[in-house]
Formats: C-alpha cells, structure tokens, sequence
C-alpha cells in the first residue's frame, strides 16, 4: 500500500471514538458512578457492613442470573428460573423437615429434581418446537403450581404442623444455615460466574452453543449437534435456578410461598446487562455479575435515599434500556 493509499484511511471522529468507549466500558462507569454518587449522597452506603448487605443480596440474582445467561447463549431464554428456584426452596427444606435428610442428600436430591425442569423445557423447544420464550412461560406456570401443591399453599417451616395434624420433627442442619452466609454464599456465586465465563470463553463446548446461537442453521451444516447443546443450555439454566433457590432457603432458614419468582426479572435484567461487557454484544458470565452489581446498587442505594419501593422499578427499567441502547445502537 503507497503513501497515499494510508493518507486516505480516515480517522475515526470523536464521536465515533466515545460511542466506542461507551459501547465497551459503558456498564463499568455506571458502576463506578453509582457507587461514587450514592457514597456522596449517603454517609452509611460506603460502610464495610453495607458492602456485605449488597454482595449477599446480589449472589442469589447473579447465580440464577448466569443461568438466564447460558440459555441466551443458544439463542433461547428461560423464563422459568424464578419458578425453579421456588420449587428448590420448597423442596431442600421440606426434605430437612418432613424427612430428615442431612445436607449433602437434600442439596443434590433438590439439584436432580430441578434439572428435570431443564429437561422438560427441552421437551417443548425441541420435541414439540414451541418458540423458547412461550415454552418455559408455560413452565414457569407448571413448575409455579407444583411448587405450591407440594408445600401446601404454604410456608414449610420448623416444627410446623402437617397436613395430618402432626409435628414435623425434622430439623435444618447447622451446616446448610452456614450457605446464606457471608462469606460463603459470596464465594458460591463468584465461583460460578467463573466456571461459567472460562467454559463459555475458553473451552470448544463454550464456542459451539455462541455458535448455535448466532446462526442455529449454520451452526447445524456445520456438524454441532445442536438438540445436544440447547438441552444442555437449558438443564444448566435450572440447575443454577435450583441452586440459587437453595441459598435462597439457606439465608431465610425457610421455605416461603414463590420465594424465587421475586428473582427472575432482576435476574433476566441482569442477563441483558450483561450483553454490553467489553463490547461483547453477547451473553456472558462477568457482564451479568456486573450487571448484578448495578442492580444491587441500584436497590440499595435508592433504600438510603428513602425513595419510595413502587419507584424502584422504573429506575431498574430505566438502566437497563440504557444499557440495553449501549449494546445495540453503536451498531448502527
């Protein structure tokens, strides 16, 4: 290429330079804006016991949140998370207390029962071709009403009296008390989210379904047995819904009635968050802890600040357009 040839190459203008940076490091900066302005706002918001109050109240989002997010890497969405989680925090604690199961039996029987959740997702999507988001509606319906036959209506607590008009004698282990806890429940979901963005990132598993979900048919010719990847996709996102409705129980030290349906918005807000990390454009594992992050802020900061909680929402709604407009405009 001649002299001239590079005189021609036009720079990217100024514009074009902080739409760019924004685009990448976007959800960064609102971060480090949130934390610095309700830390002005507030005396207290800086405070170490108030740090702690926001990771404990963001891990349970984040783990069900990076759920939402392997299920958008196959180009699908679980909306039945919040569902799931419910149904593990009814059934971890009724196994403590109607049945004396001890911690390690509880937490996988409830792991094993909630993947059949991912597994009858994958019935509907890909048996039956019900579009992703109208299959796990239905789900989270299903899942919803299970949840609530099976506890009674109720909440399932301690020495709680059965349907027979017996007391459950079961007890919930000292041990499994210790999971909702800082620091554990804080290491649980940074211990997540990193497995979940090196196997996405970094292993040939991880490639195939961002694969699948760039171009399902391409990904096919391609040779990637894509009903084996959406299937996994889906048993992963209701795994961690499981999980994150087991630290839910483990934090309340009970089981209350749809506990976890709570969580799923803030958990696919999250998930989309996600999206503008580094310019990824796609989901990932460290933009949905971040996009967490923002949303705990969010939450506590506005509590400081004494703003009214039917507010709350239109703030959440309003940052994640933002963040949304930071992935998708700059492409334009």
């Amino acid at each position: 290429m001649s002299s001239k040839d590079l005189t021609l190459t036009p720079r990217p203008s100024l514009r074009h330079q902080l739409f760019e940076f924004l685009y990448k490091w976007g959800m960064l900066l609102t971060v480090i804006l949130l934390i610095a302005g309700f830390g002005l706002a507030s005396d207290s918001f800086l405070d170490p016991n108030n740090i702690i109050n926001i990771l404990r109240s963001i891990a349970i989002v984040t783990v069900i949140a990076v759920g939402v997010s392997i299920s958008l890497t196959v180009g699908g969405f679980d909306l039945s998370v919040g569902s799931t989680a419910s149904l593990a925090n009814a059934l971890v604690i009724s196994l403590f207390v109607w049945y004396g199961f001890d911690t390690t039996e509880a937490i996988v029987a409830t792991l094993l029962i909630c993947t059949l959740v991912g597994l009858f997702n994958s019935l509907l999507i890909v048996v039956l071709r019900i579009p992703d988001m109208l299959a796990t509606l239905a789900t989270l319906f299903v899942v919803q009403g299970v949840a609530m036959t099976y506890s009674y209506g109720g909440s399932i607590t301690e020495n709680m009296v059965l349907p027979s008009g017996d007391m459950a004698e079961g007890t919930i282990p000292a041990a499994f008390g210790l999971l909702g806890q800082v620091p554990t429940i804080v290491i649980i979901m940074l211990a997540v989210t990193l497995a979940a963005q090196l196997a996405l990132s970094l292993t040939k598993h991880g490639r195939r379904m961002y694969a699948l979900g760039g171009n399902a048919e391409a990904a096919r010719l391609s040779g990637i047995r894509t009903v084996r990847y959406r299937v996994l996709a889906y048993m992963l996102a209701s795994l961690l819904a499981g999980l994150g409705g087991i630290l839910l129980a483990s934090r309340i030290g009970s089981s209350q009635v749809n506990a976890g349906s709570g969580y799923l918005m803030d958990a696919v807000a999250a998930a989309w968050i996600g999206f503008s990390l580094a310019g990824a454009g796609k989901p990932n594992a460290l933009g949905t802890l971040l996009g967490a992050v923002i949303l705990g802020v969010l939450q506590n900061g506005l509590v400081m600040l004494s703003v009214p909680y039917y507010a709350m929402d239109i703030i959440k709604g309003l940052v994640l357009a933002l963040a949304l407009a930071m992935t998708y405009f700059p492409r334009r």
